[in-house]
């Protein structure tokens, strides 16, 4: 199975070592975390230094050049968001949430309520709203990255949860109507095949990959997809009072639910291509984000703690994945806030000191405390490449950050677990 990750896109192993070991030679030391305002303070100040109206934030805004370069993945953005929102600040909020509803009505070819996975990062208008692109020089010609031009479905439930938790704070029905519009999409991701018990688990596929008019479909299913699409669901079945919501609530978590492994005491990451054949790789989000959206699955909360500090840990932090070789800023960040709301304010305070020892100058947060971590995926774009993160400032990384500093789970909108 090739999972997505979400804000990495298609960028080749190859080029992006030629193009971001220059960016990574220019970044600064972080300096001393105590000095520095903290990851809400950025987002903020990221947001309103942008031009007036909607907007969407660079997921990496150091990279000058290449796949990566302004690049406004859709999942940085919605978590973005939700996390302004729990710092406070609801009116840089809405101008992410704005910005999407702008690419649902002005998209250059779909009209259907599916987003892109990203878009080109800046003021969002009433044009067809642009996706990030580069020069190549070999082929004389301009570049999409196919990843960003594809549909996953957890980046949309992501969006989905972002306009959902505007909903909830502002007295504007466009943020749910949106919602529904990309909830509507979602449902033809769901797999309705009839199988034999044994195999019939149900749950949602991956979405789209690649350009219009032709995207492939994503026939593999991802734990994390399907945990995201569960709590956007019932969320939006408690503000429209839609029973058909629960529905395709109850689709998603059976299939979470499905994935746990008691051998391991932990979720398997998804199924293969066929949907069926279970993917038994452990990754850190597909264990903390069951527990942060799923009531069901809150007993399963002391086994996962004990199967990640055995399995992911790694220094101060955790890795992406079983490939342990660094920590992933933006995975230790939902560690920490899981931490906290399930009352181990111990552990948590801990791990939000190693969350700001990723902090750099200007107030960010880099991905990872290595130049190059590996996920154990590879990438959709070229399968013989592994996807990785890099040592650069990261919009996901610094929104996690805010979300673990002011204890707000993206997945309720509230200081609590569900």
């Amino acid at each position: 199975m090739i999972r997505r990750r979400r804000s990495l896109g298609g960028l080749s192993l190859l080029v992006a070592v030629a193009l971001l070991l220059p960016a990574l030679r220019m970044q600064p030391a972080a300096a001393d975390p105590a000095a520095d305002a903290p990851a809400c303070a950025y987002l903020a100040t990221a947001t309103a230094t942008q031009p007036d109206g909607p907007v969407l934030l660079a997921s990496f805004p150091s990279v000058t050049t290449g796949p990566l370069h302004n690049a406004a993945f859709l999942y940085d953005n919605a978590v973005a968001a939700i996390a302004l929102v729990g710092c406070g600040d609801d009116k840089q909020a809405r101008r992410i949430g704005d910005a999407m509803l702008l690419a649902l009505d002005h998209d250059r070819y779909w009209h259907d309520g599916r987003l892109r996975n990203g878009y080109a990062a800046g003021p969002v208008t009433t044009e067809p709203v642009k996706l990030a692109g580069w020069w190549d020089d070999k082929e004389q010609r301009w570049l999409e990255d196919r990843y960003q031009a594809g549909s996953d479905s957890g980046n949309l439930a992501w969006a989905m949860l972002a306009l959902l938790t505007l909903a909830r704070h502002e007295d504007d029905t466009r943020y749910r109507d949106g919602a529904e519009r990309i909830a509507h999409w979602l449902t033809v991701q769901r797999d309705t095949v009839q199988r034999d018990a044994a195999h019939h688990i149900g749950g949602f596929a991956g979405g789209t990959f690649g350009h219009e008019p032709t995207p492939s479909a994503v026939t593999w299913k991802s734990t994390e997809h399907n945990t995201d699409l569960a709590a956007a669901f019932s969320e939006l079945a408690a503000i429209t009072g839609a029973a058909s919501w629960r529905v395709e609530a109850h689709a998603a978590s059976r299939f979470v639910s499905a994935m746990w492994d008691d051998a391991c005491a932990c979720f398997a990451t998804g199924t293969a291509d066929d949907g069926v054949t279970v993917n038994r790789f452990v990754a850190l989000d597909a264990q903390v984000w069951p527990l942060l959206a799923l009531p069901e699955l809150k007993s399963r909360g002391d086994a996962v703690m004990a199967s990640i500090d055995t399995r992911l840990a790694v220094g101060d932090g955790y890795a992406y994945s079983e490939v342990k070789s660094g920590i992933w800023t933006e995975g230790t960040a939902q560690v920490a806030l899981l931490a906290a709301l399930r009352g181990d304010k111990t552990k948590a305070a801990a791990l939000l000191k190693a969350i700001a020892r990723q902090r750099a100058t200007d107030g960010s947060y880099y991905a990872s405390n290595i130049a190059a971590l590996p996920t154990g995926f590879m990438l959709p774009t070229d399968p013989r490449q592994p996807r990785l993160y890099f040592r650069l400032p990261h919009l996901g990384a610094t929104a996690w950050a805010a979300l673990a500093e002011r204890r707000f789970n993206p997945f309720t909108g509230t200081a609590t677990l569900p």
